[in-house]
């Protein structure tokens, strides 16, 4: 069985050898920030297939935000550049939930924490205890949160 890490070695080797610029220098940045994360600790170690996709979420995520601040700043190519790069990224992540999927599981989580006692601002923690470990790395945490705020309000 191939590790996602391999997997991006290789699609990387593929896109060097298909002279795709940009999903090679794309690839190559996530591996470094991969090799920069396995070096980074006490001690050198092998990312788990999670931490890798916890890795990249967080370039992809770097992406989007770039691409937002680069639109806003009227730099609309640099802005498609980067949502390109992200999408790039996209195709290695698990597909995100949709708005309507991740209103379901936050309402079903406010409804268990309403039931554990949890209300007002307090709620809000408790929720997240709850929806986080279902949604990990299906849904960014801000997005999360944002439904979460909604639903208790």
């Amino acid at each position: 069985m191939t590790t996602l890490k391999a997997k991006l070695q290789e699609d990387l080797t593929t896109a060097i050898k298909a002279r795709d610029e940009l999903v090679s220098s794309t690839l190559r940045l996530t591996l470094t920030a991969v090799t920069k994360e396995e070096v980074g600790g006490k001690e050198a170690r092998e990312l788990s297939d999670d931490e890798v996709r916890k890795v990249i979420a967080k370039e992809a995520k770097k992406r989007r935000e770039a691409a937002d601040a680069f639109a806003q700043g009227g730099r609309a190519e640099q802005a498609e550049r980067e949502l390109a790069e992200g999408a790039v990224l996209d195709a290695y992540l698990p597909k995100q939930l949709t708005d309507e999927e991740l209103e379901q599981v936050v309402a079903a989580a406010v409804a268990e924490a309403k039931a554990a006692g949890a209300e007002g601002p307090r709620a809000m923690g408790a929720v997240m205890k709850i929806v986080n470990p279902k949604v990990a790395g299906l849904a960014e945490g801000g997005r999360v949160a944002a439904t979460v705020k909604r639903l208790l309000a």
